[in-house]
């Protein structure tokens, strides 16, 4: 699990930077930490997943690793339904449950996604945007080893996010390690060139991925939908290339 969100928030968060002001340095005071940690896991990136995502895409058709965004998306469908019901929205709740119904019978467990062409859209809802709705403030800026940048109601938050998940009806818990590594390196592979271009944009990488990250939990909280929906969009072509 936490190398997979590791990915997908620096995916989301360089997604996120074209629509973002830079944020003053009140938003990070540990930063000599959230630095040390961010080093470490850019290390991690370069000498790691990107080898390894490069290979997964030299060898893995794009219609394949489509399949697997789907289908590790669609294993978050009851999480995001329980969120968006938790949020005082059930007609998205009731559109999720009918999404994850759909797409684990006639998309074959989530491996295809009809829901979306049957007007059933995907959402994006975790626990930690139900407790920023319910008022719980984020804290300050926070970045984990392997986890990546967060917050301290987010990290906790993540608890809940793992068990509201449903890859225990697919398999015993054992094989989420392996399940997660497919996850994470299928996610990596799809952002190549996304996280390349950002590396060569940023005058501080570290700077940009803190206020990209920032700036789009704000966005989910405040459910800006214009700004979730087009990031959403910029990742989800990455499907094809990717979220």
């Amino acid at each position: 699990m936490s190398m997979r969100l590791f990915v997908i928030w620096l995916v989301l968060s360089a997604l996120a930077l074209p629509a973002i002001a830079q944020d003053g340095d009140d938003h990070d005071p540990w930063m000599p930490f959230n630095r040390a940690m961010f080093t470490f896991n850019d290390k991690l990136d370069i000498y790691v997943l990107e080898p390894v995502g490069r290979g997964w895409n030299y060898l893995m058709p794009k219609r394949v690793q489509t399949s697997l965004v789907n289908f590790f998306d669609n294993l978050h469908g009851p999480r995001v339904a329980l969120n968006n019901l938790l949020q005082g929205k059930p007609r998205d709740s009731a559109s999720d449950v009918g999404r994850f119904l759909v797409n684990s019978t006639v998309g074959v467990v989530g491996f295809f996604d009809p829901a979306s062409g049957w007007g059933m859209p995907s959402h994006d809802e975790d626990f930690g945007q139900t407790l920023g709705v319910w008022g719980v403030p984020s804290g300050p800026y926070l970045v984990w080893p392997f986890l990546g940048p967060s917050n301290p109601r987010d990290s906790g938050a993540l608890v809940v996010d793992y068990i509201t998940s449903v890859y225990w009806l697919y398999a015993p818990y054992t094989a989420t390690i392996p399940m997660t590594t497919v996850s994470t390196v299928n996610a990596r592979a799809q952002a190549l060139e996304t996280v390349r271009q950002l590396k060569e944009a940023s005058v501080d990488y570290y700077a940009a991925i803190r206020n990209g990250y920032l700036q789009r939990r704000r966005a989910l909280v405040e459910d800006r939908r214009n700004f979730s929906e087009e990031q959403s969009e910029e990742l989800y072509k990455l499907e094809d290339d990717k979220e």
